[in-house]
């Protein structure tokens, strides 16, 4: 069925097909998931695989959560499918965290279940702006104006890479969690407590992993780690600006900085191409280290590109 109309009906038809399909399907055959301690768990939709990690932790068994953007894929271009929309008729809430596919999508996201709960998990925290544009002698590019026209449009969305706000973000689920199941409100708050403690040891072991580096600055393809970098006194040098791969001259510029930095890898991300990581790296005589921001185990993750870190800059 879904080749056949795909092959006959414009998109915007398709989508409402679709849309009334999944709230037909949900009316008719919803059935509530049981938890294990009795009763029915919350199901809960996210955009991303971090933020999965972060409702189980808190909403433990009596959750049940759902991921738009799977492992492997790119949360600043990808596009829900039909059958992920028709399962938000089961959703109580839906999570997002301002990664740039919600921008598209968060309206007909909402508009798939009225009855939805949506949670903006950004809220209480500022956002940074993403790293701008450096020529070879470490000066800021000639785009002051044209900065000025879309700051707001050029915020760092990779908020859940700095321990600090996810502490805020789990706040914020915490929260949504008891409006939607204020029964478990006690169990919540022991998840609650415990996430936090493990964020805190984080913190500690990631700064005392990267104290004394010979180098604090790193090159990276995708700018994922401006908050990491700010919250752990490194600087991140990026590849891609705003979105797009770099011109000739911002490549030789990154090769001529990195050349002069002494710096000899470069951090891609599995879900991206590495094609102009992997330019720059010949020509730099470096190599291409990949990580992600996108894993499930947010924690073992993140102490584990920490260690990445400390033994790269710290490399003679």
């Amino acid at each position: 069925m879904k080749t056949q109309l795909g092959s006959t009906l414009p998109t915007h038809i398709l989508f409402t097909l679709f849309l009334l399909a999944g709230v037909a399907a949900g009316c008719a055959a919803q059935t509530p998931t049981p938890s294990p301690g009795g009763g029915e768990k919350l199901h809960i939709t996210v955009s991303i695989l971090p933020q999965q990690y972060f409702v189980e932790r808190i909403g433990g068994e009596y959750v049940q959560t759902t991921v738009m953007v799977p492992p492997g894929g790119n949360p600043h271009t990808y596009e829900p499918k039909p059958e992920q929309m028709q399962a938000l008729s089961r959703a109580a809430a839906y999570m997002s965290i301002g990664v740039s596919f919600e921008d598209a999508w968060l309206d007909r996201i909402r508009a798939a279940n009225r009855e939805m709960r949506m949670v903006d998990t950004t809220q209480g925290i500022e956002r940074i702006e993403m790293t701008v544009a450096h020529d070879h002698e470490g000066e800021e590019a000639d785009h002051e104006e044209e900065d000025e026209g879309h700051k707001e449009g050029n915020l760092d969305p990779h908020i859940w890479t700095s321990p600090a706000l996810v502490k805020v973000q789990a706040q914020t689920i915490y929260n949504a969690l008891v409006q939607l199941d204020p029964t478990h409100e006690a169990t919540f708050q022991v998840n609650l407590d415990a996430f936090l403690a493990d964020i805190e040891q984080l913190e500690a072991r990631i700064r005392e992993a990267l104290a004394g580096l010979e180098n604090e600055k790193f090159l990276v393809f995708h700018p994922s780690w401006g908050y990491f970098a700010r919250d752990f006194g490194l600087e991140m040098i990026s590849i891609e600006i705003e979105g797009k791969e770099p011109s000739a001259a911002e490549m030789a510029a990154v090769i001529a900085e990195a050349k002069e930095e002494g710096i000899r890898v470069i951090f891609a991300q599995p879900e991206l191409s590495t094609k102009s990581a992997t330019t720059i790296a010949n020509e730099i005589g470096g190599e291409v280290l990949l990580i992600s921001p996108l894993a499930y185990d947010w924690l073992a993750n993140m102490e584990q590109v920490a260690t990445t870190f400390a033994e790269t800059l710290k490399r003679p």
